[in-house]
């Protein structure tokens, strides 16, 4: 003899969820380098580096003198690649001349050049 149940069961509910897709593999970020620049100047100067990488800005990134060495000194993050730049010291700009990678500008003097890999 079979008994058979008479109680139902209760009712479930279906929730949908929304899972999260997996995210598409992001291509590496090119990971920014501290670059330091230096120049040699006279103590008391007004000495900037200014570049592609600060809009050319002549007072966007301010050089600190270091006594020890008789050098101006500012460090910038930099992602790989090429760009130029100038000193720009009491108001005149420079190139670089520990560097001799340069570049011809349109008022006819060198820009200098750096590469960041």
């Amino acid at each position: 003899m079979k008994i058979k149940n008479t109680k139902k069961a209760p009712e479930q509910k279906v929730v949908a969820r929304k899972t999260a897709k997996a995210a598409a593999p992001k291509a590496a970020k090119a990971a920014k380098q501290s670059v330091t620049f230096t120049v040699h100047a006279e103590k008391g100067k007004a000495v900037y580096v200014a570049g592609e990488f600060n809009g050319w800005d002549p007072a966007a990134k301010k050089m600190a003198y270091k006594a020890r060495r008789g050098v101006y000194e500012a460090t910038v993050n930099l992602k790989p690649g090429t760009y130029q730049y100038k000193f720009v010291i009491d108001g005149v700009w420079c190139a670089d001349p520990q560097n001799a990678e340069s570049v011809a500008n349109d008022q006819g003097t060198f820009n200098s050049i750096i590469t960041v890999k």
